[in-house]
């Protein structure tokens, strides 16, 4: 069988499509927090909980019935969205109090939508 004869690629070809601008390494480290704070799904649910909470706020010795965890294991995960900053955490006493952050999340997915 004789195969076909090869050619060579021109360098002339335009792109398919055109690039679009990408986010600086720093902001893409920030949305990868963001995310990642997320990518748990007890994580979700305890924003969830604090967002539809009606004062606002949740201590977290009311965190921890609902997705059926452990205290210092719910403060775990109530860390990692502070870092996000998805939460603020105020202490009252020996109880942590959190609520959520204005546009963090928003902002987060218009920077990649934008």
């Amino acid at each position: 069988m004789n195969a076909a004869p090869a050619t060579e690629a021109t360098t002339d070809v335009a792109p398919c499509c055109v690039l679009g601008e990408a986010v600086d390494d720093a902001l893409a480290q920030d949305l990868a927090r963001v995310f990642k704070a997320l990518g748990d799904p007890t994580r979700v649910k305890l924003m969830s909980l604090i967002a539809h909470s009606s004062e606002g706020e949740m201590c977290v010795c009311d965190l921890t019935a609902p997705v059926g965890l452990s205290q210092p294991t719910v403060s775990h995960h109530m860390k990692l969205l502070v870092e996000a900053r998805l939460v603020e955490r105020e202490q009252r006493g020996r109880w942590a109090y959190y609520r959520p952050t204005v546009g963090t999340l928003a902002s987060a997915a218009k920077a990649l939508i934008a």
